[in-house]
């Protein structure tokens, strides 16, 4: 028997078995409780509206055309060039 051959086997690595748990919490979930399953966002876009207005591309672009030209926010700024350049990309225009 070689050296690290001896050493697994006198080593407590080899007697290490695993526990039968017999009393606790079946968890399954890190020891924390068990909770109900389900998206928090499930009821997203649900609405009990009679009339839903949904803004069309066309106009959503003439709006970030608007922010473009009047905003002095570099940030706004930026998300309005990436948001027209994603349409035109879209159209084949760009």
């Amino acid at each position: 028997m070689n050296k690290t051959q001896m050493n697994f086997a006198t080593s407590n690595l080899s007697k290490i078995k695993p526990k039968l748990r017999t009393q606790g919490n079946v968890t399954g979930n890190f020891g924390k409780n068990k909770v109900k399953a389900g998206s928090p966002i499930q009821g997203l876009g649900v609405t009990k509206a009679k009339v839903v207005n949904v803004t069309t591309q066309d106009e959503y672009l003439r709006k970030m055309y608007h922010v473009f030209d009047t905003t002095t926010d570099p940030k706004l700024k930026q998300f309005a060039y990436t948001e027209v350049r994603k349409i035109m990309i879209q159209r084949g225009q760009w």
